[in-house]
């Protein structure tokens, strides 16, 4: 079986409790607080995610939240969870909120961001805004949004900082199946349409945090579907918002966290009504409370190793003729990023031909789980891979995309060679000059493997 035409099958032994029980405070392994604030912007603002938007939000479903998992072991290294039901993370973003959270004695390293990709949430990239040459008013209200959350987002922190206590985690997972891979290969190339044939990765994975008295106070979990059911103009947090109402709806007084995974090149199917992304938090929803109950399930010990890194991608540069034709087109998007390019070259004398700050994360908890968060639109082929060369002598992996910066797409060789939207595509919708080289899935996957040693080589030192 190809390694990219079905998730990966994980085999691991798993200690078999009759049931979740309750633990003094000397047996717990971690300190964790979980927290919540609503960042749903109050007057209408230009919404992102699909370029011909014509008109500023109207109203609102149910708020946006930003929340945080705070997760320190016994020696005082820890893990900044902040996830956000919003589009993407810009560079702006997360600077703000490293500067607003490092005199808290948290490290850039240790602070994952990770965004739903709601689909219904505010465009926070200014330039892009006026790129498309929308009322410059709502190019300002973004930079303000922008501000003001990184301000939330760290007074939470701050806040759920001080609320650290004694805590257990557990790992388990189930599925959800309204997910399928939306690359249709036709005659005339890769299409956005559902191909059941396609790769796709239906695992719910699910982090459990207990007190010491045993009572649930925060659930993180993730899939790989993007959010795109909805695409009208109310703010919503489209089937991740649903399934962490649901959840929190269940279990009173807890705190439920949505990490989006390699989703790119998956949509939620069917799709375009407000009662479907229902049904399909709904699902999600169902399958965390599967893993909530399954007796199947890991206690994670420690020690926690969590490191950060950058890798360098390259584009393949097109030539001035390709930009010119680009620059006069009759498509405005084509059109836009064609003039982009030409501006490069007239202020630069070049083109930027790499990205050089393409920030990746491993967190590893003892020997049990491994984190990998991805910066951009993932493709699910990274997640499918990393299961299996890192899921190996019984060992856990959770591969998370849409982290810490959302640039645009992030194709793996696979879907660069086959071309369409993700391939390259929609690169047209950035600043950045076309598709990336073939270099690009071995040059990420080759830092997670310099990160992933790294750890190691610590975890050695400290026996």
């Amino acid at each position: 079986m190809n390694r990219l035409q079905a998730p990966a099958i994980i085999i691991f032994a798993l200690a078999f409790w009759p049931n979740f029980t309750s633990l003094d405070a000397a047996e717990t392994s971690w300190m964790c607080a979980a927290g919540s604030a609503a960042i749903t912007p109050q007057d209408p603002v230009w919404m992102g995610g699909y370029a011909a938007r014509k008109e500023p939000s109207a109203g609102s479903v149910h708020d946006l939240n930003a929340k945080v998992l705070i997760i320190r072991d016994d020696q005082g290294e820890q893990l900044v969870i902040v996830t956000l039901d919003l589009l993407g993370i810009t560079k702006e973003l997360r600077i703000a909120v490293e500067e607003r959270v490092v005199a808290q004695g948290v490290s850039p390293n240790s602070l994952l961001m990770n965004a739903s990709h709601t689909h219904c949430g505010p465009e926070l990239r200014d330039d892009r805004i006026l790129r498309y040459g929308i009322d410059a008013t709502y190019a300002a209200s973004a930079r303000t949004y922008v501000q003001n959350t990184a301000i939330k987002i760290g007074n939470l922190i701050t806040e759920t900082l001080q609320r650290l206590e004694p805590a257990n985690l557990y790992y388990s997972r189930a599925r959800a199946g309204f997910a399928m891979n939306r690359r249709l290969p036709t005659e005339q190339g890769f299409i956005n349409s559902p191909n059941p044939q396609g790769p796709i990765d239906h695992d719910v994975p699910v982090l459990r945090v207990e007190n010491a008295q045993g009572r649930l106070t925060a659930v993180l979990f993730g899939y790989a579907c993007h959010a795109t059911t909805l695409s009208f103009q109310k703010l919503c947090g489209d089937y991740p918002g649903f399934a962490q109402q649901f959840i929190e709806a269940t279990h009173d007084g807890v705190t439920a966290l949505f990490l989006n995974g390699c989703s790119a090149d998956q949509n939620p199917y069917p799709r375009r009504t407000l009662e479907l992304a229902k049904q399909h938090g709904q699902a999600l929803a169902n399958g965390v409370e599967t893993a909530l109950t399954t007796k199947q399930f890991r206690k994670l010990h420690g020690p926690l190793f969590v490191e950060m890194g950058h890798a360098t991608l390259d584009f393949k540069v097109p030539s001035i003729q390709q930009i010119n034709e680009e620059a006069n087109s009759d498509n405005k998007y084509t059109r836009v990023h064609g003039e982009e390019l030409l501006r490069q070259l007239e202020t630069q004398g070049r083109i930027d031909s790499s990205y050089s700050d393409f920030p990746i994360q491993v967190a590893q908890f003892g020997t049990d789980l491994t984190l990998v968060a991805i910066c951009g639109e993932v493709v699910v082929d990274y997640s499918l891979r990393l299961k299996q060369e890192l899921g190996q002598n019984e060992h856990l992996v959770w591969v998370a995309g849409y982290s810490n910066h959302v640039f645009g797409y992030l194709p793996s060789l696979r879907v660069l060679q086959e071309g369409g939207y993700e391939g390259g595509g929609a690169m047209r919708y950035t600043t950045y000059p076309g598709p990336f080289e073939a270099t690009v899935e071995e040059r990420v996957i080759e830092k997670i493997r310099e990160l992933h040693r790294k750890i190691q080589t610590k975890r050695t030192t400290t026996q």
